[in-house]
């Protein structure tokens, strides 16, 4: 980069150094003039670096002005700018969208310019804005619609088990369903929580209206609050009137999966909004009430989210009203059995097979693994084992890679165990025997009854040891 240094570092280093961090950087003199741009920040915005370079800001991005601009900013009030949201429009008409930390740059106690480094979301923000009107589109078309179209897949029937804990939890479920009241929902990655709010959400009063689903952990925090609340027209540059997911939701149900992965600022708004019913998009004056059902997921135990402070007590108990707990798959071996003779089945009909189902070798495994991934892991470990299984039973050699692994670390294992165990067993008797021996104060005969075995035998097992004793100093 065209980048001059006076002390010790050569501007090529310093370039190489700046040009390797995988984020977008901008700064410029107290004048608004780009003294350094990387290949980064000229890739987020869709220019060449010698474009920008030594030229005033303001030129560059037409859109911005010395209010709007972060830069600008920070000069102005000589204050930094964490993770704000900016959108803007390049030379050649191009929207873009970053979040940038500003940080003003100071010389003897004078502004000597301002740096910024920006992350790149205009495809998120692209894609979401895209998933957003779509949403608003559908909604808009059942209101006219007479008959319903279904937002939602699956139905609690959906939820495949003959685990007797599960079952129940279906039930409750279904009994439930009708109630308005806030919905937790808590399991591991895979255990099927999204799965399970659809088939509350089809189970309900409000299974005609919207069913809004949003990962929390999905998209970056600067964006979630505009994605949750929506925007107003001038609320930031670019900025336009869209309705938020809240909005979206009213009348249905709103699924908010990982809640505890909202920053904790915006978890207080949440809060509120379920406490009034209203909502205010960002740059709006006024509310907009709001009327759905909400239901949160977590795919970590309350207590470790609420001991990390991860999410607020307050909201956790507004949400904990009613709690449904999913088993992981390696707690529930019946739906080991039946889930996978269900995956077969249903590969088979999909890749033309006919599989008839594990072997013995297979089978012990799948019971003997923990499944991390729980029933999405199986699922997609079964439609391997079915793409390049030639035989008519799933095999070892079938395994995806990765099982295979973990099968052989286990064989190695056992390995392992059966060649210390002879020592092992030895080690412990002594210990036992000593321990006898101590507690009846050297009294055979009761020492014999404590280890329930003969007399005899036990003054055997002493001999044997006087002897190691004497051979090894071995101490008991």
């Amino acid at each position: 980069m065209r980048l001059t240094s006076e002390h010790g570092i050569s501007k090529e280093v310093l370039s190489a150094i700046l040009n390797s961090i995988d984020e977008g950087i901008h700064v410029v003199d107290q004048h608004g003039c780009t003294i350094y741009y990387n290949e980064i920040a000229a890739k987020h915005d869709g220019l060449k670096i010698e474009e920008v370079l030594g030229r005033p800001l303001l030129d560059v991005f037409p859109s911005l002005n010395k209010n709007t601009s972060t830069l600008f900013n920070v000069m102005h009030t000589q204050q930094p700018m964490i993770n704000e949201q900016q959108s803007y429009v390049n030379l050649y008409g191009k929207q873009i969208e970053t979040v940038n930390t500003t940080l003003p740059i100071e010389l003897d106690g004078k502004v000597a310019g301002a740096v910024e480094i920006a992350k790149d979301y205009s495809r998120i923000k692209e894609l979401n804005d895209s998933l957003i009107d779509l949403r608003s589109k559908v909604k808009s078309k059942r209101k006219k619609a007479t008959s319903h179209s279904h937002a939602t897949k699956y139905t609690l029937d959906s939820l495949l088990t003959k685990d007797e804990k599960m079952i129940a939890v279906k039930n409750e479920a279904k009994k439930l369903a009708r109630s308005q009241s806030p919905m937790l929902v808590i399991g591991e990655s895979g255990s099927g929580k999204e799965l399970f709010v659809q088939g509350i959400h089809e189970a309900s009063l409000s299974s005609n209206a919207p069913f809004i689903a949003q990962n929390c952990a999905a998209i970056p925090e600067s964006l979630l609050e505009s994605v949750l609340f929506g925007t107003t027209k001038g609320s930031y540059t670019g900025a336009t009137d869209r309705p938020g997911l809240f909005e979206l939701a009213d009348g249905g149900t709103l699924f908010l999966d990982e809640i505890h992965a909202m920053p904790i600022e915006l978890q207080a708004k949440l809060l509120r909004v379920l406490e009034d019913g209203q909502v205010r998009r960002l740059g709006s004056t006024t509310n907009t009430y709001v009327n759905f059902r909400v239901i949160a997921a977590m795919n970590i135990h309350p207590q470790i989210a609420l001991a990390e402070g991860s999410i607020r007590a307050d909201l956790f108990y507004r949400l904990n009203v009613l709690t449904f707990e999913l088993l992981p798959l390696r707690e529930r071996k019946k739906d080991i059995v039946f889930l996978t003779d269900h995956f077969i089945k249903q590969y088979n009909e999909q890749f033309l097979k006919n599989i008839t189902g594990l072997n013995p070798q297979v089978q012990r495994f799948f019971f003997k693994y923990k499944w991390p991934g729980n029933v999405r892991e199986l699922k997609h470990t079964i439609e391997y084992m079915m793409n390049v299984c030639n035989g008519p039973t799933l095999t070892v050699q079938d395994l995806p890679l990765m099982l295979k692994q973990y099968l052989q670390e286990e064989k190695d294992s056992i390995k392992q165990t059966d060649l210390a165990l002879r020592p092992a067993l030895a080690k412990l008797e002594n210990q036992l025997i000593g321990e006898a021996i101590n507690q009846t104060e050297g009294n055979i005969l009761k020492a014999a009854k404590l280890l329930q075995i003969p007399r005899q035998t036990l003054q055997y097992k002493l001999q044997r040891l006087e002897v190691a004793s004497v051979e090894n100093r071995i101490d008991f």
